[in-house]
């Protein structure tokens, strides 16, 4: 049995405010899953991240309150955490005297956010999500499922489909295939495991009950089991990973920013050196990683 993980980074509305579109899923054999747990919170606990969600766009974004701080970073967490948030009191009143309630809503959510990283300077918490991506990156049992779709370049009419449907179709259909392929004497089976909102878990579920009956475009599907299992992500830190892979992904594809996708990208699915897991839906020249890795000439 292999569990997969399955998270999303940016919106699926055109335009929408990213350009780009990913679904990822990271798989892990079920022998596998509680070692790969246990050192993700091994990593949170080093951190004081305990029963902390790991959200990466949230983490990696400036706390503006922290340079406001003399010395923050010769203070200790605690120390930390009290001055920041004595600072956040003070501008959520001032927002609140000053009758702006959209920026005081916005603000409100950002402070709530982010309010479980507010001890930690940006340097370490860059430092906490590369510490997170070296660590998947070795797992070599591990396989990163993943359909990156820019926008730009989707015509929903054309494919009779919304980004987020085609994206779960491919997503879907490159686990099934990789449970094909591994499977020996016996069936391999996999399970897709989603972080939980309502909306995507309707249409997600009608989806997968509809590829169980009718199969993909490009495959029946007979090893991936049930329809996907929804759970809180803040309970969940093997879903929170699939957000870092997700997120790693769109920041490279967008920003051309490497070094989390370096890490993360050594465990696409793989034939040969083909890279079949993860595909970049866009113009048919395009030279990134994911598509120079996706083309047939690497195949040995």
């Amino acid at each position: 049995m292999h569990l997969c993980y399955v998270d999303e980074s940016g919106t699926s509305d055109i335009p929408g405010n990213t350009s780009h579109f990913i679904l990822a899923g990271l798989s892990v054999p079920i022998a596998n899953w509680r070692t790969c747990d246990q050192q993700i919170e091994s990593i949170k606990r080093k951190y004081d991240l305990t029963d902390s969600e790991i959200h990466v766009a949230w983490i990696l974004r400036p706390y503006h309150e922290q340079h406001r701080i003399p010395n923050f970073v010769k203070l200790d967490y605690d120390q930390r955490r009290s001055q920041v948030q004595s600072i956040r009191t003070a501008e959520l009143l001032r927002l609140q005297r000053a009758k702006n309630s959209s920026q005081y809503k916005q603000t409100r959510k950002n402070y709530q956010k982010t309010e479980s990283y507010v001890h930690l300077s940006q340097d370490e918490r860059k430092t906490l999500i590369k510490d997170i991506a070296v660590c998947i990156s070795k797992w070599v049992f591990a396989r990163l499922f993943a359909e990156c779709v820019d926008k730009v370049h989707f015509d929903p009419i054309k494919t009779s489909q919304t980004v987020d449907e085609q994206s779960f179709e491919q997503l879907v259909s490159r686990f099934e295939q990789y449970l094909k392929n591994t499977q020996t004497s016996q069936d391999s089976y996999g399970l897709l495991i989603h972080d939980n909102n309502e909306t995507v878990a309707k249409k997600h579920t009608s989806l997968m009950k509809k590829f169980h009956q009718k199969g993909t475009l490009w495959t029946e599907i007979k090893n991936i089991v049930e329809t996907p299992l929804f759970v809180d992500s803040q309970l969940t830190s093997m879903v929170q990973i699939a957000d870092l892979c997700a997120y790693a992904l769109r920041r490279y594809l967008e920003n051309n920013e490497s070094e989390l996708f370096d890490l993360i990208f050594q465990r696409a699915d793989r034939v040969g050196k083909l890279v079949v897991g993860v595909r970049h839906f866009t113009k048919s020249n395009c030279s990134c990683k994911i598509c120079s890795a996706h083309r047939k000439n690497n195949a040995p």
